[in-house]
């Protein structure tokens, strides 16, 4: 009876531990889902910190660059008064010696002409290094404007990168406006940015808004075949068929590998029965 006893308690320990197992297993992918929209904040947040760490970084290398060419510009005008003082006493001292040698003139004649001698020289290096220091200047002032707009630059780009790689996470379209519009106060001319911005408004039926950013990228760029087929989108869901079979034309001879994508878009259905649309596809 004793070993009966044993034998069933473990049967049941063993049901037990089954169960907790199954119910386990059906909990785990609720808790993957759970953990996978941290995770992208996550690296979304480490993304952030890493730009600001770069930026600091960045600000830090450029204010040690321009300190030490500031210090080099200044040893440099030292160093040259030095030996201009030093060929001064230098000229002045071997037109004395050979003045006496020579015995042309006396002391007086001798001290005024070297005076002068001096004056002169002195006036001519003065204004070679008055000109000099201007050169360095006017050159170290443009490498600093050179620097900072490099600098303005790399933050815009560093920016709006991290702008669109927030874009291929979301999924909201409202959110996805805002981004297209962060994108487009740092860049306004992103032809990029206003064509995938047309494409979501169309997507919110918002066809005339989304025709005036079309127009508004052919204007800046007319070799952007994208535009020509969001705005052969919008027109077709205005019900201007002529304008968007023009446009898809457009479209295709600057991308032809377009024409594959025609059966594909919903927004061309109301055009499947035009004659002209029909050629397209062939």
């Amino acid at each position: 009876m004793t070993g009966i006893k044993f034998i069933t308690k473990l049967i049941l320990i063993s049901l037990i531990f089954s169960n907790v197992s199954y119910a386990l297993e059906d909990i785990k992918p609720s808790t993957n889902t759970l953990i996978k929209k941290p995770l992208i904040e996550r690296y979304v947040f480490d993304e952030l910190k890493a730009l600001r760490t770069d930026q600091q970084k960045l600000r830090e290398d450029v204010t040690k660059q321009i300190t030490k060419s500031e210090l080099s510009v200044s040893d440099r005008a030292i160093a040259y008064a030095t030996d201009t003082i030093n060929n001064i006493f230098y000229i002045i001292a071997a037109a004395s010696s050979i003045l006496l040698i020579v015995g042309l003139k006396s002391l007086k004649e001798l001290k005024e002409n070297s005076k002068q001698l001096v004056e002169t020289k002195i006036l001519k290096l003065s204004k070679d290094f008055e000109e000099r220091l201007v050169h360095i200047e006017s050159k170290a002032k443009q490498r600093f404007e050179l620097i900072v707009q490099t600098q303005e630059h790399l933050e815009q780009t560093e920016k709006v990168n991290a702008l669109w790689r927030r874009l291929e996470v979301e999924e909201s379209t409202q959110e996805k406006l805002h981004l297209y519009d962060e994108i487009l106060k740092v860049s306004p001319a992103c032809v990029e940015a206003l064509t995938y911005k047309a494409h979501t408004l169309l997507d919110l039926n918002e066809p005339r808004w989304a025709l005036s950013l079309c127009d508004q990228v052919i204007t800046l760029d007319d070799n952007y075949a994208l535009s020509y087929w969001q705005r052969a989108r919008a027109n077709a869901e205005l019900g201007d068929i002529d304008e968007a079979i023009s446009d898809i034309k457009l479209a295709i001879e600057i991308v032809p590998s377009l024409q594959d994508e025609l059966k594909n878009e919903n927004s061309f259905d109301i055009l499947s029965k035009n004659k002209n649309f029909i050629k397209l596809l062939t």
